[in-house]
């Protein structure tokens, strides 16, 4: 047995309140119709909405000092009134507030959802890593704005309505949205979407089934976290992982071919990958080439030696629609002809 289980929050209830933190950016005055469309959207949904005092300014990258955005991570935590936080996006410098955080305290409070993607996944990865407690990698809180979310999207709200000890699964795509086109109020998915896998020619038949724990995020900000002390994958791996193994996932935003290769390369010579089970890489966003060296030439030369199945072109990350992620639960992925299904028990 693993040494340690994983806490996981108590499922998402109408009636709780949701706590709109800006660890990372905060949103712009020519923005903050996002934000009302968000509340209405949430309050729609029957939850209350609490804003942090800085979601509405952005400068210099940050809604605030790191101090104050520290500050407000602690204090939502211990308010017993929030039972869950979505941060507006992501933004640039979350890991300033990492040294700030009470740790102590996160290990031994209620656990609570936090959910988002891009830069909240560096606090996400190392709230899991070092507290044991499931996080939710998923969409953040202006892309639920929309009433008329796109099928994979809208399980985020299944997602954290799982209890501990439930399952919960979620499908492919059928289409994904190929530019970014801020002013609409839902994405536009107008591109076929297939899931691939590396190593099998493009529409060759091929199925393929993997399990372990899953862990990972923005590959651009959390391989920051390399070397630190906000990153113990070592020690997670040992304490929560030391049977099943683990599934990474990983994207990215705005790497070329060769930056990808470089952080992979770091993150396996860093020990990451022991024991994995497989890979979920989803699509690169803001991506090119590096001269004739590709996306796929990067997955193989980082991850090919490792014998393990590496999926990618999968829904995650910075290209919408995106599946959920629960940092620490058991999943089961099954693939099969760029179709594919994501399993996750929360044990």
């Amino acid at each position: 047995m693993n040494k340690r289980s994983i806490r996981y929050p108590q499922p998402l209830a109408p009636g709780n309140t949701i706590g709109v933190a800006a660890p990372s950016s905060g949103v712009s005055e020519s923005l903050h119709h996002y934000l009302e469309e968000s509340r209405h959207n949430m309050e729609r949904l029957g939850f209350g909405v609490q804003e942090s005092p800085f979601l509405r300014h952005n400068a210099k990258c940050v809604s605030s000092s790191k101090e104050d955005r520290a500050a407000e991570i602690n204090a939502f935590f211990r308010d017993p009134e929030i039972q869950a936080i979505i941060p507006p996006w992501g933004g640039e410098f979350l890991m300033d507030i990492l040294p700030l955080l009470d740790w102590e305290a996160l290990k031994t409070l209620p656990p609570k959802w936090v959910m988002g993607y891009s830069d909240i996944s560096t606090f996400l990865f190392a709230y899991t890593l070092i507290t044991g407690t499931a996080s939710a990698h998923g969409t953040n809180y202006v892309d639920l704005r929309s009433n008329e979310l796109d099928p994979v999207t809208a399980r985020w709200i299944d997602v954290l309505q799982t209890s501990q000890g439930g399952q919960v699964t979620q499908s492919s795509s059928t289409h994904y949205q190929s530019e970014w086109k801020p002013d609409l109020s839902t994405f536009n998915l107008d591109t076929p979407s297939l899931w691939k896998q590396l190593g099998q020619p493009e529409g060759a038949d091929s199925q393929v089934t993997f399990s372990g724990r899953l862990i990972g995020g923005c590959m651009d900000t959390i391989s920051s976290l390399i070397g630190t002390p906000y990153a113990p994958v070592a020690s997670y791996l040992e304490q929560y992982c030391a049977v099943e193994g683990t599934i990474w996932y990983l994207e990215s935003c705005a790497m070329n071919a060769g930056d990808i290769y470089r952080l992979l390369w770091q993150m396996k010579q860093a020990g990451w990958f022991a024991g994995v089970k497989g890979f979920m890489i989803g699509r690169p966003a803001g991506y090119s080439d590096t001269e004739d060296f590709n996306f796929t030439d990067a997955l193989s030369a980082a991850l090919g030696d490792l014998d393990v199945p590496v999926l990618y072109d999968v829904d995650l990350g910075h290209i919408p629609p995106q599946l959920t992620f629960v940092n620490g639960a058991l999943g089961k992925v099954a693939y099969e002809n760029g179709r594919g299904s994501l399993e996750m028990t929360f044990v």
